[in-house]
């Protein structure tokens, strides 16, 4: 599991900082991209990237701002172009089956493949699959604005092998069924459980990224232990009014709600034009006074979400 960054600017696409957009790569565990946001240039940001929109599942869309949805059907477009067929689904605020749909009818665009819309009306879980849950709840933003949370299943415990060599259970097809926690009587007359030999299951990880937002409360139950936190630090320490007054938040309020909610790791995007690379640098450091694993990210960073063991913490 990895997130890829398309763009980590806000407001316009920038000389060093492309707009809104960061996949969530899931190839090894379900073989699907998921993206979320599609600022203008993201299929552009791509040709950097391994990733071709044809990979795409799922689109996940925060809000209807432009910096964070313009780049969606120029995206879509090309998918049908490169030989995608099968289905996408986009989920986001309602009017975003209107954009897209206004989009290609206007432009005559025809795709080869169907899209499925998930329009959001209410908080909770919006996709449940056979290893991926990902809940939704609203932000406070200017206009309508979601935050997601996408929590992997844990993983079944593995077969303690070394533990059946030692009670002298040898090797071959019963271990498949050990491995399923069944009773399997041997050769020699004993009869053992399955569930005896399997190691404590692995706990799932979870990623919450969030659109643009002031401090709410439901920020809170989003971020609550997840493993990476994707906060948007459109302003910097002491500009806390100004955050308010633009419906954003600062680097200093993302670290506080990291160290609230028992996140092991902040990931800082969304960052205005203003604060160059030396400038971004501080709006880490500053945050990092509060929450020390905290990381200004830049177009093209790809950071991977561990295993890690946490104490969780209650929301």
């Amino acid at each position: 599991m990895q997130l890829e960054f398309f763009g980590t600017g806000a407001g316009m696409p920038g000389k060093f900082r492309n707009v809104a957009s960061v996949a969530l790569r899931l190839l090894d565990e379900i073989n699907e991209i998921w993206l979320f946001d599609c600022g203008e240039g993201t299929q552009q940001q791509m040709l950097e990237s391994t990733i071709k929109p044809r990979k795409i599942d799922k689109i996940f869309i925060t809000h209807l701002h432009g910096d964070h949805i313009f780049g969606l059907p120029g995206l879509l477009s090309s998918r049908s172009f490169q030989g995608g067929h099968d289905a996408v689904t986009i989920y986001g605020p309602v009017g975003v089956k209107d954009f897209v749909q206004t989009s290609l009818r206007v432009s005559q665009t025809k795709l080869a493949y169907q899209i499925n819309y998930k329009e959001l009306t209410q908080p909770g879980m919006i996709y449940q699959g056979k290893k991926f849950t990902v809940m939704a709840d609203r932000l406070d933003h200017q206009i309508e604005c979601w935050g997601y949370r996408v929590i992997e299943h844990d993983h079944p415990g593995e077969l303690l092998v070394d533990k059946l060599h030692a009670a002298g259970i040898p090797s071959g097809p019963l271990y498949g069924q050990l491995k399923q926690g069944k009773a399997v009587k041997l050769a020699d007359g004993r009869t053992i459980n399955g569930a005896d030999f399997i190691g404590a299951p692995q706990k799932g990880r979870i990623v919450t990224i969030l659109g643009d937002t002031r401090k709410t409360a439901s920020i809170v139950t989003l971020a609550a232990n997840a493993d990476i936190l994707v906060h948007e630090s459109t302003f910097g320490k002491g500009e806390s009014k100004l955050a308010r007054n633009y419906y954003h938040s600062t680097n200093l309020q993302a670290a506080q709600t990291a160290a609230q909610t028992g996140v092991h790791q902040l990931l800082l995007t969304h960052i205005s034009a203003r604060y160059t690379s030396k400038m971004a640098r501080e709006l880490q450091k500053d945050a990092r006074q509060c929450f020390s694993q905290t990381k200004v990210v830049r177009d093209f960073d790809v950071i991977d979400v561990p295993f890690p063991k946490r104490k969780e913490k209650q929301p």
